[in-house]
């Protein structure tokens, strides 16, 4: 059973897709390795395409809690601070929506893609902003899902911990990731794909080096079964 979704299953995907839109919305996830949140938020004003880019808005929150006297972090379950030791009463909650914008380049494929569908008139406008997509999180999960069905693609196994997965938004982004570090596993290469990926810690990046090694071990291992 595969670990993560490859290139070739990719194209079958979009092939399977009923519109010009679901094939483009698998698309964009899998060549620009994007969060859904973050492709689902692309205006037509953020693509150029004179210099073949996309400007992508960061929106992944992180939720802080932190001790009123000592500014020590807190989890939730907190009852007594372990920096100061005083008794947590209602713990000062600090949310941050952090809005990092990155700036990803475009491949010659996928901005012809866009080209003709934005000329297509196949955008929506919402508040006066014309948006790629006019549906939500859940609409996307199905799309991808049901072309997933569609191609015949088995549910993936997670290779850390061995639970069966299905087919979402987000193994297509951990695809473009896997593809990536197959491609270009060096120091160079992995801090290029964390700043792709707009990752705040290497570590989170460096995982996919793992899960890019998995044919060697199931390789290494079919020799002594």
């Amino acid at each position: 059973m595969k670990t993560y979704l490859d290139p070739r299953d990719v194209e079958l995907m979009e092939s399977c897709a009923c519109s010009m839109r679901d094939s483009l919305l698998i698309r964009l996830l899998f060549h620009l390795g994007c969060r859904v949140s973050e492709v689902l938020a692309i205006k037509v004003s953020d693509i150029d395409f004179e210099r073949k880019t996309v400007t992508i808005m960061h929106l992944k929150r992180i939720l802080k809690l932190l001790c009123p006297l000592c500014k020590s972090p807190l989890a939730t379950k907190h009852r007594f601070c372990p920096g100061c030791a005083s008794k947590i009463g209602d713990s000062i909650k600090k949310q941050q929506e952090k809005r990092r914008i990155r700036i990803l380049p475009l491949d010659k494929d996928t901005l012809k893609m866009l080209k003709s569908y934005t000329d297509n008139n196949n955008t929506t406008d919402i508040n006066g902003q014309t948006y790629l997509f006019e549906f939500n999180r859940h609409r996307a999960w199905q799309i991808v899902r049901n072309c997933a069905k569609q191609a015949r693609i088995p549910s993936l196994v997670n290779p850390e911990t061995g639970r069966i997965r299905g087919v979402s938004p987000h193994r297509l982004r951990d695809a473009f990731s896997v593809h990536a570090i197959k491609r270009d596993d060096s120091g160079d290469g992995l801090r290029m794909l964390q700043e792709h990926l707009g990752h705040v810690s290497f570590n989170t990046t460096a995982k996919y080096r793992k899960i890019s090694g998995q044919e060697h071990r199931d390789w290494y291992r079919r020799l002594w079964e």
